[in-house]
């Protein structure tokens, strides 16, 4: 269950984001991943046209980056597993948001990781980014 960090962090990175054009951003979005219904806290797509008159309820194309941000009833093994699902099916890279350490870490499906505690979070593979002072405030 999210809870008021996890929520301040979700809007603040979905506010950085936004500022990136090439990139459509989704909160909450449910995708169906091998066989799966997940939803990420963030799903980012590259830029789509807006069309408010057909709706979708869940997606099964994948989008470049999925975001998850951790909450007080989560277990890092869960979130871990998600984000390997997601890497495993075609996701280029997973943020895994951590509010009480003010850390992002981009994981990448090769197994590399980019650990960021300050400055700006550069996403090696889609070059999304995202100011943590910003993200953390």
């Amino acid at each position: 269950m999210p809870s008021r960090n996890h929520g301040r962090v979700q809007t603040n990175l979905i506010l950085e984001f936004g500022h990136q054009q090439q990139f459509s951003t989704y909160s909450e979005l449910t995708l169906f991943v091998a066989g799966t219904h997940y939803t990420p806290d963030i799903s980012v797509y590259p830029r789509e046209p807006a069309d408010y008159r057909h709706d979708e309820a869940s997606r099964a194309d994948l989008p470049l980056v999925a975001v998850e941000i951790f909450s007080p009833s989560q277990s890092h093994q869960e979130v871990l597993e998600k984000a390997e699902v997601y890497l495993r099916n075609g996701v280029k890279s997973c943020w895994i948001v951590s509010p009480p350490l003010r850390t992002v870490t981009v994981l990448l499906p090769d197994g590399h990781e980019e650990v960021f505690h300050r400055g700006v979070a550069r996403d090696p593979v889609t070059g999304l980014m995202a100011d943590l002072e910003k993200v953390f405030s």
